[in-house]
């Protein structure tokens, strides 16, 4: 990360937490989204460092459905050089109703984090110098994407010639741009007088924070654009965490993740698969590109590719095509 860092307390983070997650069944009955496994880490811790390495002190985290095992997994930030407290979204009712929550705890600018996606970002920090540098409302963290399903499933930033945001479109069906709007926001306080008047959609029945934004830009606040996303994965679907745990191995350069303690035979053949502590896998059983949670038994003779166990569920990721 390049450029220079805020002054410690200047912003806040925001981490949304709340949500249901309900493609993600059977792990969300037990597991919120932003707490599962990644290379047995929780997810949100990597966006918890990322604050950290950006200066920030004191984050809140919006928890609602089993929030209480978000905090089990975070704590109080701790261990990741934040100081973390808790606000509970009772309804959820979409991404500004979340930030409308916020209001009583945030006495700063702050930056804003959707707790169910991965990100991989090159120099976060210039939101900051752009954000201080044009004395701007807002700084949206965006990534050129050159797949059009996945533009269709979030929302396109319109810009001018120098980044200054125009328009936002969530979910365009016919996108005008290849810019997305990734889930990491920098936001002035004034954000919130946006928020309130925010309506609700007829389409999903929910506050939309892309409708937030538009009428932010139509009060006349200047919001920029940032390309410091370099890739996204939203885990909506068990293959989804799957698929990040396998590419986050490889990019570690391990053939495998066995954490400690397990109980692995000896004779079991492992080949990319991430295996966490309190898991146990039999006899001459055969994985490949699997992930083992806590508490999963992998019975003798077992044969997988692409499954997820966990202490009660297998659940095959099965590649089409």
């Amino acid at each position: 990360m390049t450029g220079a860092m805020p002054a410690d307390g200047e912003f806040m983070g925001v981490v949304l937490a709340a949500g249901k997650g309900t493609r993600m069944r059977p792990f969300s009955e037990h597991w919120p989204k932003p707490i599962l496994p990644v290379l047995g880490r929780p997810l949100m811790s990597y966006q918890l460092e990322m604050m950290a390495g950006l200066g920030i002190r004191r984050v809140v985290v919006v928890i609602g459905h089993l929030g209480h095992e978000v905090v089990r997994a975070l704590g109080d930030g701790s261990e990741w050089g934040v100081e973390i407290s808790y606000v509970e979204q009772e309804e959820t009712l979409g991404i500004a109703h979340a930030v409308s929550r916020l209001e009583p705890h945030v006495d700063r600018a702050f930056f804003l984090f959707l707790g169910d996606i991965f990100f991989r970002t090159e120099n976060l920090g210039s939101m900051v110098e752009r954000f201080r540098a044009g004395k701007l409302g807002g700084v949206l963290a965006c990534k050129r994407e050159p797949d059009l399903e996945a533009m269709k499933r979030n929302f396109a930033v319109l810009t001018d010639a120098n980044n200054v945001v125009q328009r936002v479109v969530e979910k365009p069906r016919h996108p005008r741009t290849d810019l997305k709007g990734c889930g990491i926001y920098l936001f002035d306080q004034t954000f919130f007088d946006s928020v309130r008047r925010t309506p609700r959609t007829a389409m999903r029945d929910e506050y939309e924070i892309t409708d937030s934004i538009q009428i932010y830009l139509e009060d006349g606040y200047p919001v920029e654009a940032a390309e410091v996303v370099k890739a996204d994965m939203n885990v909506s679907y068990p293959a989804d965490l799957l698929d990040l745990n396998l590419q986050m191995l490889e990019a570690s350069g391990q053939d495998n993740l066995i954490g400690q303690p397990t109980e692995v035979a000896d004779s079991a053949r492992l080949k990319n698969c991430i295996v966490l502590p309190g898991a146990r896998v039999g006899a001459d059983v055969d994985l490949v590109d699997c992930l083992l949670f806590p508490g999963a038994n992998v019975s003798a003779g077992k044969a997988r590719v692409r499954s997820i166990f966990t202490p009660d569920d297998e659940i095959r990721c099965v590649v089409e095509g």
